[in-house]
C-alpha cells in the first residue's frame, strides 16, 4: 500500500502461497468489453472454495461446519475480459477461532503483477444453529499453509 496517498497498490505473485486457475466465460464480460465487477467477487469464492474441498477440509453438502462471509472488497488495477485465462492468487491474512480473513489477487496468465485483489471475511459456523464455532483441527491446518 502506498502510505502517502492510502492507495493500495497491485502485488506480485510472490505475494500469494497457492494459486487456482479459472478461465473467463463468454457471460463474464459487460457491456463495456471487460469482466464485469461482480464476478470478481465470485472468482474469490470460488478460487478459496476450489482449493478447501480439494484438500478434503470443506463438504458444501454434508460438513458440520460451514463459511459465512461477513465482509468482501476488491481494488482494480487492470482489465480482464473474455477469453482470458486468470491466475488467483490465495493467502490467509488473519487465521482467528472461528473466522478466516482470505485475501485474493486475480492475475492474468502470465503477468506479474495483480489486476485485482481483495479480501473476504468467513465466520465459520454450524450448519444447523448457524453459530459461530472454532475452526476444526483439519482445516485449521489446511489454512495455516496459507499463512
Amino acid at each position: 500500500m502506498n502510505t502517502e496517498t492510502k492507495k493500495p497498490l497491485p502485488e506480485t505473485r510472490s505475494a500469494y502461497k497457492a494459486f487456482r486457475t479459472i478461465t473467463t466465460r463468454w457471460m463474464d464480460n459487460d457491456v463495456y468489453g471487460h469482466v464485469n465487477n461482480v464476478v470478481y467477487y465470485s472468482w474469490f469464492d470460488t478460487a478459496v472454495n476450489a482449493w478447501l474441498i480439494e484438500r478434503g477440509v470443506l463438504d458444501i453438502h454434508g460438513g458440520d461446519t460451514i463459511g459465512l462471509v461477513i465482509e468482501t472488497q476488491c481494488n482494480y488495477f487492470a482489465s480482464l475480459s473474455f477469453p482470458q485465462t486468470i491466475e488467483a492468487g490465495i493467502r490467509v491474512a488473519r487465521l482467528g477461532k472461528s473466522s478466516v480473513r482470505y485475501e485474493v489477487g486475480l492475475y492474468a496468465q502470465g503477468e506479474e503483477l495483480a489486476a485485482a485483489q481483495g479480501h473476504f471475511v468467513h465466520v465459520y459456523v454450524d450448519r444447523q444453529t448457524r453459530r459461530p464455532v472454532a475452526l476444526p483441527d483439519p482445516l485449521r491446518a489446511v489454512l495455516e499453509t496459507l499463512t
